[in-house]
């Protein structure tokens, strides 16, 4: 089980750290990935960290102001996002995969999606002055 934190209101330019803690399982042959979803729109591929090296990819949209990462027990993973703007409102979700797979960003965002093995209930970030 996976569960994401860390959401909540913040202003444009402001910053957040969002958490996805692992349960039961650890996270140490895990690429973890980071989406969200904001009302209307489909699922969209953030980040993710691969297991082995810690190699990261991002979607072009958060490229510089998202920075994914995962502490050493590797039961945890990171969304550090800064600065925030009013279009990354959206509900986080945190994912994992075992399966090797291709960067995400080179997917489209229901092919990344559905390489999931694994999906925390998500954590609403909402940024508005």
């Amino acid at each position: 089980q996976l569960q994401a934190s860390g959401g909540g209101l913040v202003q444009p330019g402001g910053s957040l750290r969002l958490s996805c803690v692992a349960s039961g399982f650890t996270l140490d042959n895990y690429t973890v990935a980071w989406f969200r979803q904001a009302p209307g729109k489909e699922r969209e591929f953030l980040a993710s960290i691969r297991p082995s090296d810690g190699t990261t990819d991002y979607a072009e949209s958060v490229k510089g102001r998202f920075t994914v990462s995962r502490d050493n027990n590797k039961y945890a993973a990171y969304l550090e996002m800064d600065p925030l703007k009013p279009e990354d409102t959206a509900k986080y979700y945190c994912a994992c995969t075992v399966t090797p797979a291709p960067p995400l960003s080179l997917l489209t965002h229901s092919q990344a999606t559905a390489g999931m093995d694994y999906w925390g209930k998500g954590t609403l970030v909402t940024v508005s002055s």
